[in-house]
């Protein structure tokens, strides 16, 4: 038996990172919306229901697979850095690295990613949509352990900013779990984006959700966040807000035997998950066993491989020649499967490979870091599965304890500047008008015929190695949606870190306590640095997940125990 039950459902269907979020997809649905319509909604919640690790003015990107055209399309959902933005500052006045602060902000991508999906694919209008959200934030909602955890161990950086600590730290301490958390401003923030929507109206829906965009991008919350950003040696201007709007991409697709399997581009690090596919294609894997040691090893040495051409490579393909196509050729995928010793495991990072169309240069090897890898405390995810067919996947991110909250509008512009690095010559680079590399990254995998799958998670650098072993016990392995995710798991961080300052940790290997004693101390003698961790630890994602089997028409949900996520459906 699953430790939370197998949400099962004929009509539709959400899972989502926290289950006031999938209520108020799931009463979108109920009220006639489509997946598009739910998924924002449930993603606007997030951005109230996790304010410590979902902001409103974050990143959102997000996949949809429309059924009636069989389209499927990527929201780009993450800004650039502002054009005032001097690489310089962080190259040789900061030594290297990307401080706390102000200057961590990038252009807020999420409030135009969620307009444009309703705008161009949805039914509802901003109003209908954000109500649950506004809702939440206005009247407050009982604190749950999963922020409380987190509001806590962070609870000296909120206090840096007064504006933060109002907030966060009301009476002078983090909220404890089950006690009411209220966020007036941003309720206030969400009304005027609605009330603007509202007073467009009459002249249809479209000019109503473009009321709803410009009240952040050029109204009355672009002016606080630029004024603020202007008193406070911030680099963040009004034309880079109001010239701001995600771009619409195809997704990159790999097959995976009969699977496909989508994701965004690589200026986020999606496309991993594809590469550890293709690696991992060739190998005989139900023959090893399901988290067998050599399961376990080659899973884990796959990974590696596909980090070290992310650290290599990955960048926003609007500055840097990332070589897609050759990173995900068959011929390339098995010369890296060829790498992999089945006796002894890489003890550090492996060496980058050289796909064809390989033009970037490799950056130097990266010192150890002596503290353990902090988990990462941003991002969650909704899936949607709507009766028609309609697949709604996005992983809404951004933190509210690393740079300061515009005081009067409850939220932080997005910090993802944090995904940067500030190094010459990385593919990752800071530089005015470009993109970090984002953890955050939707993933739909679908079987011609069978099934159709959304899934994502939360958790940094673990999220594409808590996906990709989710995806393998559901295509290789036959499991259903709840019992996949569950299923114990573990994470590699033998690679540089995606969030500054990049910690480093060659080898290690975290475990989940339910594999036994006899496979760890099988992994130890590999070289494995292994970690036992919790028996069921958020420390290795949180996924949700919709199947949506073809053939019956039954949809099966997916919501993670190591979080506060849940799958609502009917």
């Amino acid at each position: 038996m699953t430790l939370q039950p197998s949400v099962i459902g004929r009509r539709h269907m959400v899972s989502a990172g926290h289950y006031l979020a999938t209520q108020a997809g799931f009463e979108i649905l109920e009220a006639g919306g489509n997946a598009i319509d739910a998924g924002v909604a449930a993603g606007l919640a997030l951005g109230v229901m996790h304010s410590d690790q979902v902001q409103i003015s974050g990143v959102a990107p997000i996949l949809i697979h429309l059924a009636e055209s069989g389209q499927d399309v990527v929201i780009g959902g993450l800004g650039h850095w502002p054009r005032a933005t001097r690489p310089e500052y962080f190259f040789d006045d900061c030594g290297g690295k990307i401080p706390l602060g102000l200057r961590r902000t990038v252009v807020p991508a999420a409030p135009d990613a969620w307009i444009q999906a309703l705008a161009h694919w949805g039914t509802m209008s901003f109003a209908e949509v954000a109500g649950a959200a506004i809702r939440h934030a206005r009247e407050g909602f009982a604190m749950h352990w999963y922020m409380a955890l987190f509001l806590e161990r962070y609870a000296e950086n909120y206090a840096k900013w007064p504006s933060n600590a109002a907030i966060y730290l009301p009476g002078g301490r983090p909220p404890r779990e089950g006690e009411l958390f209220v966020q007036t401003d941003l309720a206030a923030a969400l009304q005027y984006m609605a009330d603007e929507e509202k007073a467009a109206a009459g002249r249809g829906r479209r000019a109503g959700l473009q009321a709803a965009r410009d009240a952040f991008y050029r109204g009355d919350l672009a002016a606080a966040i630029t004024a603020y950003h202007r008193e406070n040696g911030g680099w963040l201007e009004a034309e880079d807000l109001a010239d701001y709007r995600s771009p619409i991409e195809t997704p990159v697709t790999v097959r995976f035997h009969d699977l496909e399997v989508l994701s965004c581009g690589p200026w986020c690090q999606g496309p991993t998950l594809l590469q550890m596919l293709k690696i991992l294609q060739g190998a005989d894997l139900p023959a090893l066993g399901h988290n067998s040691t050599a399961y376990v090893h080659l899973v884990t040495e796959a990974m590696k491989l596909a980090f070290a051409d992310r650290e290599r490579y990955f960048g926003d393909p609007r500055f840097v020649e990332v070589p897609m196509a050759g990173l995900l050729a068959d011929d390339y995928a098995a010369a890296r499967r060829a790498q992999i010793r089945e006796d002894r495991a890489w003890p550090e990072l492996p060496p980058a490979g050289e796909p064809e169309g390989a033009t970037w240069s490799a950056t130097a090897r990266p010192e150890p870091s002596e503290l353990p890898p902090a988990p990462s405390a941003d991002t969650s995810y909704v899936a949607v599965v709507d009766g028609a067919g309609n697949v709604f996947s996005a992983t809404p991110s951004d933190v509210s304890f690393e740079s300061p909250v515009i005081p009067g509008l409850g939220f932080c512009p997005s910090a993802r500047g944090a995904q940067s690095f500030a190094i010459r010559g990385h593919a990752s680079a800071v530089a005015p008008g470009k993109r970090p590399r984002l953890t955050p990254n939707p993933s739909i995998a679908r079987r011609a015929g069978k099934f159709v799958m959304p899934l994502g998670t939360p958790g940094g650098d673990v999220q594409t190695q808590a996906m990709l072993q989710v995806l393998l016990n559901v295509a290789v392995f036959g499991m259903e949606a709840q019992a996949a995710v569950e299923a114990p798991r573990f994470a590699t961080h033998s690679f540089p870190g995606s969030f500054e300052p990049h910690p480093y940790h060659p080898g290690r290997l975290d475990i989940e306590g339910r594999f036994s004693a006899t496979t760890i101390e099988a992994l130890a003698a590999l070289g494995h640095k292994v970690e036992r961790v919790e028996e069921t630890s958020y420390k290795v994602g949180g996924v949700c997940a919709i199947r949506a089997d073809l053939e019956s028409g039954t949809l099966w949900g997916g919501a993670d125990p190591r979080r506060p996520a849940r799958a609502m459906g009917w």
